[in-house]
């Protein structure tokens, strides 16, 4: 019997760190994780003020870590940060890309999204974020409104045709609809960005999620929201809806050794 528990013991050990989702957290101390910016290509080594920060991304002006040239120059259609279009399957609806540009800017400026980055070995970028939990009324709402755009792949981060400087679709990609490679508003927000966004069941207002749109005249939200996880990373809580699942599984388990 005492065999039978450890065994127990050991799988639920390994449950939660399947619940972790396996991913190599960055060192930062946990005190490091408000107000900070990632270490990437345009990012400030610091938040601070931007008073002319561009259009989508002033809600940031406060408090940001993007410059007001990089603000500028992700309002383009064809942005020199990236070389990257988002026109690469014929002219993209205003209203989709009107989500890319507000993606972006929380991207670029948000120095709220410590608790979500992560250390990675690319030549651009030492850092990056991992399932970022956004409300679920901004993913619905870019998806909504993309679903006439087109494109080519479903994961933007890599596979792209680079030989003429710029993103452009891979010889056996054809263009079709949004929601042929994104048939669901989760499938666009979690997997366009290599998860870089893990969709959330909570919404706008909840203090538990990454809002992409907010009026900065009501306040930044996203700062009640990363002191939130801060804290609970801090305590070592297991994430949000994993706590049901595993004690669900841990009763299956005694069940069996029983």
């Amino acid at each position: 019997m005492d065999m039978a528990w450890q065994g127990t013991q050991l799988l639920l050990v390994a449950l939660v760190a399947a619940a972790w989702g396996g991913q190599p957290r960055t060192p930062r101390a946990r005190t490091d994780l408000l107000n900070v910016c990632m270490d990437a290509k345009h990012h400030k080594t610091k938040p601070g003020p931007e008073d002319k920060l561009h259009d989508q991304c002033s809600p940031w002006k406060k408090n940001a870590c993007c410059s007001v040239s990089t603000s500028r120059e992700l309002h383009k259609d064809t942005s020199l940060l990236y070389n990257f279009t988002w026109d690469h399957c014929g002219k993209m609806e205003p209203a989709c890309k009107r989500h890319f540009i507000q993606d972006t800017c929380l991207y670029e400026c948000s120095p709220n999204l410590g608790p979500w980055i992560q250390q990675v070995d690319q030549s651009w970028r030492k850092e990056r974020i991992l399932d970022v939990p956004l409300c679920k009324e901004d993913c619905e709402r870019w998806w909504e409104d993309c679903r006439t755009s087109y494109t080519c792949k479903s994961n933007w981060h890599k596979g792209w045709n680079w030989t003429s400087g710029y993103n452009q679709c891979p010889v056996e990609a054809a263009c079709h609809p949004f929601d042929f490679y994104f048939p669901t508003p989760t499938a666009l927000c979690n997997d366009i960005w290599t998860q870089s966004y893990k969709v959330s069941n909570y919404s706008r207002g909840s203090g538990r999620c990454i809002q992409m749109w907010f009026d900065p005249a009501q306040g930044n939200p996203n700062e009640e929201v990363a002191r939130f996880y801060a804290e609970a990373m801090a305590a070592g809580a297991v994430p949000h809806g994993t706590g049901p699942l595993l004690l669900s599984l841990a009763l299956m388990l005694l069940w069996l050794l029983s």
